[in-house]
């Protein structure tokens, strides 16, 4: 069985057997099929590297769980079919939502929700391996609220305000004036240009590079930082219970909340009658649905991830 978690900056593919045991592994870039230069290439790298050795008509069948998957359906399913057979493959993949694998990668239970904070930030309820709702992940314009990009969208407004003289001073000032490109002692004018330059040369997730500054910044104390972590909690935690708690664990995946930041020690502190549980191996939750697929038991399962 094949399972692949393509995300916006790199593409896992997981070969296991019917018993659950992983026999490859291997790696593409991005498989964002929204944002990725190449999704189709970084897909067919990843299952020829995992496949090595693995005769095709071995593979019974395959799950991909693709960033972006929800919103271009055809487009994903297209991607995907077309690197399976590129590989000669039999048959054809299912493509999932990478938020199905991401809880399927940390649990064999059917039903749950879960909670990603990274780059971006998304919600989700699990009812039988399927995503039945979800909760923002608007993009870091109109939502994902307590991303990484949301931090630092407001660290950089935190600095403004700090220079307009509309809030006190901050530690994020030398942050923002350590970023690639920026003056030593910078002006409101070169800040909101230097984060203008960055969104267009990297996107958004330039911004996402300010959160652990704003993470250090917070455990030094610094007031600014720390209200910007204590919201971004509230955030995270408004989206999980509108997913809907109670069935199941809930699974925290994404850096922010599987590292140990302040920001996923609020986020458990505000959940305290939830069972949590850390993201673990995606692109193996993705071979475990293939495996569910064909009636496979609950402890394949939990070998393949382990």
């Amino acid at each position: 069985m094949i399972g692949i978690d393509g995300g916006g900056t790199s593409t896992r593919c997981v070969a296991a057997t019917l018993t659950g045991e992983i026999v490859g592994r291997g790696h593409g870039a991005g498989a964002n099929v929204l944002t990725s230069a190449d999704p189709g290439g970084s897909l067919r790298a990843a299952l020829r590297a995992a496949l090595a050795g693995t005769p095709p008509a071995r593979v019974a069948g395959g799950v991909f769980a693709l960033a972006g998957a929800d919103s271009v359906r055809e487009r994903a399913e297209a991607l995907a079919e077309a690197a399976w057979a590129d590989c000669g493959l039999p048959g054809r993949p299912a493509v999932v939502s990478d938020l199905a694998a991401a809880f399927s990668g940390a649990t064999e239970e059917p039903s749950g929700a879960v909670l990603i904070a990274g780059t971006g930030a998304v919600g989700a309820k699990i009812v039988d391996r399927e995503v039945t709702r979800r909760i923002d992940g608007h993009g870091w314009i109109l939502g994902d609220a307590g991303s990484g990009v949301w931090i630092g969208r407001h660290a950089v407004q935190a600095v403004l305000a700090s220079l307009e003289g509309r809030a006190a001073g901050t530690e994020l000032l030398t942050a923002v004036a350590t970023l690639p490109g920026a003056p030593a002692d910078p002006t409101t004018g070169q800040i909101i240009a230097l984060v203008h330059a960055g969104l267009d040369t990297s996107g958004p997730a330039w911004l996402g590079r300010l959160a652990p500054a704003v993470e250090t910044a917070a455990r030094a104390g610094d007031t600014a930082a720390l209200g910007i972590v204590e919201e971004a909690a509230r955030h995270l935690v408004a989206t999980a219970h509108a997913v809907g708690l109670g069935t199941g664990p809930l699974v925290l995946a994404g850096s922010l909340l599987t590292e140990p930041t302040l920001l996923a020690a609020e986020v458990r502190a505000y959940l305290p009658d939830t069972p949590t549980l850390p993201a673990r191996d995606s692109a193996a939750g993705a071979a475990a649905l293939a495996l569910h697929t064909f009636g496979a038991a609950a402890s394949a399962h939990r070998r393949l991830i382990g």
